[in-house]
């Protein structure tokens, strides 16, 4: 049988072992909180929006129009009704706007986003064709869906229909617009930093912060 004085190694050997182990981790805590950059660390990355409307071949002209600014479409609206002058905004507007904010759009997607608009017009023009419209000339939101559908845009691309408008993002730029009796219209933009809530990418927030 052993006796007790046969355990001192064993429990010496141990308390060394686990004395040294709590010295690696008191010691891998404190690298880790001195701010020193971790070679380890796994970068935050985020998979690329799935594509439709695109067209046969990529444009590689120059745009035939400018390329969008990252300015809040708030502005926009104001400067079309020729009412918003820098000196009237209150301040810290920018900044409480910040959320409508669109991406800006360098020339080369925005050509191809021109190129996928075409094709999104072609086939609503066909909605258009075929008649059908409701009240205040509105078509029914299932027709406007399968034609979207039939370029690939389905509810992945963040495709928003309703009261006669559509948006949807075509994995490079937002194309969005109105599609009624009287109308077919379609616009080139970056998506919105902060999109109305239970909607698509780009759809324009019309609340406040």
């Amino acid at each position: 049988m052993p006796t007790p004085t046969s355990f001192a190694p064993r429990l010496l050997r141990r308390t060394v072992s686990a004395a040294v182990l709590i010295a690696a981790t008191m010691t891998a805590c404190g690298t880790e909180h001195s701010g020193q950059p971790q070679s380890a660390t796994p970068q935050t990355s985020y998979p690329p929006r799935p594509k439709c409307a695109q067209p046969a071949e990529v444009p590689t002209g120059v745009p035939t129009e400018q390329p969008s600014s990252p300015r809040p479409s708030a502005d926009r609206d104001r400067s079309e009704g020729g009412s918003g002058a820098n000196e009237d905004r209150p301040p810290h507007y920018a900044e409480n706007h910040a959320y409508r904010m669109q991406a800006p759009l360098a020339e080369g997607k925005l050509a191809q986003g021109q190129a996928s608009a075409r094709l999104v017009r072609k086939e609503l023009e066909k909605v258009r064709e075929e008649g059908g419209s409701g009240a205040y000339g509105v078509f029914d939101e299932k027709r406007i869906a399968a034609a979207l559908k039939r370029l690939g845009c389905g509810k992945e691309h963040g495709v928003y229909i309703g009261y006669g408008f559509y948006s949807l993002h075509t994995g490079v730029v937002c194309v969005s617009g109105y599609v009624t009796k009287d109308q077919l219209t379609s616009e080139v933009h970056g998506a919105y930093a902060e999109p109305q809530p239970g909607t698509g990418p780009c759809v324009e927030n019309r609340g406040g912060h």
